[in-house]
């Protein structure tokens, strides 16, 4: 019997798996892919042998299509949509810990007139409290949410408030939702307690899913390094305190029944407990799945309780499958039933004790059926992942189980929890260590396309699953890695270094940066935005290394990738327009500055920068008295710079506009970056007849929610005869000289 007879066999076998599997197939695809109803309604009865059986199978998946509809309809239902674009005065409840975002603005999501909004106070805002439940008087304004925010759909958030002003009302939501917060809140100090600060936040992170206090650099390691899931709210945590619970029980003589039981009813209590928020919610689902997967004796068992998890949670929100925790989530699960048993018994066989060979197991079957998504959706693939989750295992439940008991302990007495805080604190310092270790690594984060990483993984799982043929899947897994490392290194599959002057404006999204080349010499001015593709732009146009990286003011879009440039290659000196201003990615940049031993330097106006034949003239901003640019808008103080390469001359101008060109002594140039996005400006044709660009450049994001390029200033650069190039439209655009002319090459 083939393979493909022998999976109609066992689904025949298991009819109620199948039927569960279509439930959950007429929920998504009802909402996401109808046409597939159709399909399956086609297809599913023959996977049975009864007429009652096959009538079950057509009835299931059009009744999960109309319970997925009729959800849908009512998650993205929202009775604040007629108020978006106007200012309110009204009332919130605080759902979660506020967050630190670009441009000193910090976000929360909040409950509105009984559903969920994100809350974002700009820099100038005072956030009144961090107090989850508390009442908040907020004056604002409604708006849609932001194109890169729509993920937020998925979990039931509609809209953002924008507030000018927040004060906080004194008040407690109240009934069994203020009781959780008061439980939470009192957990949350409990974790704190008898701590250093950093190992008192990882407890709090570890133990509740709530990582607001771990400082930037901790975070960012965590990322780098592949154990990001240990300070959210994951299926491990509750699997965790399942571990825990079942041992309890156990010792007491509990039935197997009975330890179920409790084991659900502690979930329940936990998920409120950790925030109640979405990716609480997920992870209560899944690690409830896990737990009756674990306790299952057949294996059958287990993928039905995995098809229950997912029929439950895709009726609670049909949207939940574009949550990428959820992916991630899923994708776990279902690699470690497939992988980790047999993982297990090869890896017992060549003689790793049993504790020690179900870590290693679970760490890798979960590294695998992640890893393709992180890929996807973060551009990254961390090749530190593995060992690091590997090496933490031994730290990661004795850091779980102590905090969970402390955060219990506290719920009586504050002091009952110090001796089990001051215990974990040992092994979440190991952690926070080996976090920092792996994260830097030379090449812990590789960027590999996602096919490749696809590839690899299905290679190295088949090698895991199958018995027979062994030799040949390793052969083509080795294969496979080799051209995937080909493909992940610096440079690979991209340019070589120029003959001459190379200068690309690089598409980054929603930001600047701008790459000057010449021969081996290479210069960054920005990074765009946090997170953005740039080191895989930089890869592609065969650099290296940095000789200068500019950082022309402290703005996200600008400032937001400058630390993981200089995590991943060297950079000789950092030209640092940050003017005094400390925010998230400035602090970051830094402190991975000092680790690199990079030397940052202010710009001075007048000042002559020469790499090899680049020159680098500053021509703003001005010293300023001390204490006098407190308040400034940082895009009147951006660095702004001309580079002139052969004759050549470019001026880049950052984010400061005419306003404050129009007082520079600026002359005809051959190629310039237009301000801050191509935003309105009044002064802008005046300023071109004094600069006479042959090329213009506008470094801006598709479909952004500025409206950037403005209309008016397209018009005035195509009247003034300047060639346009926007990053929007034609993808990173890269200008070489070509005798007295330029020539322009759109990468899209």
């Amino acid at each position: 019997m083939n393979g493909l007879s022998r999976v109609v066999a066992a689904a025949r076998a298991r009819p109620w798996h199948v039927a569960l599997g279509g439930l959950v197939l007429g929920l998504l695809a009802g909402s996401h892919a109808p046409p597939a109803v159709l399909v399956a309604i086609v297809g599913l009865p023959i996977l049975a042998e009864r007429a009652a059986v096959r009538l079950l199978l057509i009835g299931v998946v059009p009744l999960g299509a109309i319970v997925g509809q009729a959800r849908l309809a009512a998650v993205d239902a929202s009775r604040v949509t007629h108020d978006l674009g106007h200012a309110v005065a009204t009332r919130v409840v605080l759902l979660e810990t506020p967050r630190a975002r670009a441009f000193g603005a910090r976000e929360a999501t909040v409950g509105l007139r009984g559903e969920r909004v994100l809350l974002r106070a700009g820099r100038g805002v005072r956030w009144p409290t961090d107090r989850i439940g508390a009442v908040l008087a907020v004056r604002g304004g409604l708006e849609p949410l932001p194109p890169t925010q729509r993920w937020l759909r998925a979990r039931a958030v509609h809209a953002r408030l924008r507030a000018d002003s927040i004060a906080d009302t004194g008040l407690r939501r109240g009934g069994l939702a203020g009781v959780v917060d008061g439980a939470r809140e009192r957990a949350g100090r409990a974790l704190q307690v008898a701590v250093p600060e950093r190992e008192g936040a990882l407890l709090r992170g570890m133990a509740l899913g709530d990582d607001a206090a771990l400082a930037d650099d901790v975070r960012q390691d965590f990322r780098v390094s592949g154990l990001s899931h240990l300070v959210a709210a994951s299926g491990q945590n509750v699997m965790l305190l399942a571990a825990l619970a079942l041992a309890v029980a156990s010792v007491a003589g509990l039935g197997i029944r009975t330890r179920l039981a409790l084991v659900l009813l502690l979930i329940a209590v936990y998920v409120p407990l950790a925030g109640a928020g979405a990716s609480v919610q997920r992870a209560g689902v899944m690690g409830a799945a896990g737990v009756v997967a674990v306790l299952a004796g057949r294996p059958a068992a287990r993928w039905y309780a995995l098809l229950l998890a997912a029929a439950v949670t895709f009726t609670l929100n049909p949207r939940a499958i574009e949550d990428v925790g959820w992916q991630l989530s899923f994708a776990a699960v279902v690699a470690i039933l497939l992988l980790a048993p047999r993982l297990v018994e090869r890896l017992s066989r060549r003689g790793l004790p049993g504790a020690g060979a179900e870590a290693v197991a679970l760490t890798a079957a979960a590294t695998l059926g992640t890893a393709p998504l992180i890929a996807l959706h973060f551009d990254q693939t961390s090749l530190v992942s593995l060992p690091a989750n590997v090496a933490a295992a031994p730290a990661v439940a004795p850091v779980m189980w102590l905090g969970m008991v402390a955060a219990a302990a506290g719920q009586v007495w504050i002091v009952l929890a110090e001796p089990f805080t001051a215990l974990a604190a040992v092994p979440a310092a190991y952690l926070t260590w080996l976090a920092h270790v792996a994260a830097n690594v030379p090449g812990a984060q590789a960027r590999a396309p996602v096919v490749v990483v696809v590839a690899v993984c299905a290679i190295v799982a088949l090698a895991i699953a199958v018995r027979r043929s062994r030799r040949l899947v390793l052969t083509g897994g080795a294969v496979a890695v080799a051209v995937g490392a080909v493909l992940a290194r610096p440079g690979a599959g991209g340019l070589a270094a120029p003959a001459g002057l190379r200068i690309t404006f690089l598409d980054v999204g929603q930001g600047d940066a701008t790459l000057v080349q010449e021969r081996g010499t290479a210069m960054l001015v920005d990074t765009g935005p946090p997170d953005g593709p740039i080191l895989g732009r930089l890869r592609h146009a065969g650099v290296r290394r940095l000789d200068l990286l500019v950082i022309t003011h402290a703005q996200a879009d600008h400032d937001g990738a400058a630390a993981q440039i200089l995590g991943a290659m060297p950079v000789r000196l950092v030209l640092d327009g940050r003017d005094g201003v400390r925010d998230q990615s400035g602090s970051r940049m830094a402190h991975v500055a000092a680790d690199r031993r990079v030397r940052l330097a202010a710009p001075a106006a007048g000042e002559v920068l020469r790499l090899g034949a680049i020159v680098v003239r500053v021509l703003w901003p001005p010293p300023d008295p001390v204490g006098a640019r407190v308040g400034a808008d940082p895009n009147a103080r951006a660095i702004v710079a001309e580079v002139e390469v052969d004759g050549v001359r470019t001026l880049l101008t950052a984010d400061a506009e005419s306003d404050v060109l129009d007082q520079l002594d600026l002359g005809a140039v051959d190629i310039l970056k237009v301000s801050h996005h191509g935003s309105a400006d009044a002064g802008l044709p005046g300023l071109l007849e004094r600069l006479r660009p042959r090329l213009a450049a506008i470094e801006v994001g598709r479909r952004n929610s500025y409206g950037h390029p403005a209309p008016s200033t397209v018009r005035a650069l195509v009247g003034a005869g300047a060639a346009l190039v926007r990053t929007d439209r034609d993808g990173s655009v890269r200008v070489e000289p070509a005798g007295r002319a330029l020539r322009v090459y759109a990468h899209a």
